[in-house]
């Protein structure tokens, strides 16, 4: 599905990445320009990114973000950003950041059209939440992964999916349990490495600890690419499967 992990065993998924990413690409990196590649340029579970474009005159409908932070950098125009109630107007260059849960807006102040590079990290729906006038959070916007330039999965049937969900959360649980447990052993043995004066032992104990928390994140993120598939699926009206 486009920029989005397979979805045919969640459980081996992030060990595969891992593997695959240690071998030595024969394949150049692609080099995105702001003048011509106005659209999402990466989207993962992990973060999205993109260059935007506003039109003179135009304002963004404020929202926050229940897990993610956002980048903002001016490339071409004057931008006016409300975080918080607080407004400045950016130019080319500069920067400014919507950390989780703070409203923010974007309105064009200038004579030509804004380009911005943004980034919301993590990206998981859903993405953006809208609150009404009174200030009573309005219920979730789940949307199609065409919004953030994803190929829609129109060919798993929906019970697949939800198996799959199910898979990862539990491989997810799993990790974390595996983690948990490390965690209590190597945090003891880091501990009296400490208390010993032996820090040999205590980085071993801390190098431990990480060899089995970033599969857990890793799960995570498995477990969060599954569920944008679904989410999406859910309000896919040209959907006509099983």
């Amino acid at each position: 599905m486009g920029n989005q992990m397979n979805h045919k065993d969640p459980g081996q998924i992030y060990v595969m990445e891992q593997n695959v990413s240690q071998k030595e690409s024969t394949v150049p990196f692609q080099v995105y320009d702001f003048h011509k590649d106005i659209r999402n340029i990466l989207t993962t579970p992990q973060i999205r990114a993109r260059f935007l474009q506003f039109d003179v005159g135009v304002t963004a409908q404020s929202h926050t973000h229940d897990l993610g932070h956002e980048i903002f950098l001016i490339l071409q125009g004057q931008a006016e950003f409300t975080i918080e109630g607080h407004s400045q107007v950016l130019g080319p260059g500069q920067l400014c950041i919507a950390l989780t849960d703070e409203a923010h807006q974007v309105r064009n102040v200038g004579d030509e059209a804004v380009i911005m590079y943004l980034s919301v990290t993590p990206h998981i729906q859903p993405t953006h939440t809208y609150w009404n006038e009174d200030g009573a959070k309005m219920p979730p916007r789940f949307v199609l992964n065409t919004a953030y330039d994803v190929e829609v999965d129109r060919t798993t049937p929906t019970d697949e999916i939800l198996d799959q969900q199910l898979a990862a959360a539990e491989a997810w649980l799993a990790a974390v349990e595996a983690n948990t447990q490390t965690q209590r052993e190597q945090i003891a043995a880091y501990k009296a490495a400490r208390a010993a004066g032996d820090e040999e032992a205590a980085h071993a104990a801390r190098d431990a600890m990480w060899e089995d928390l970033y599969p857990a994140y890793g799960s995570a993120f498995v477990l969060a690419d599954v569920w944008n598939n679904f989410t999406s699926r859910t309000v896919d009206t040209e959907y006509s499967g099983p």
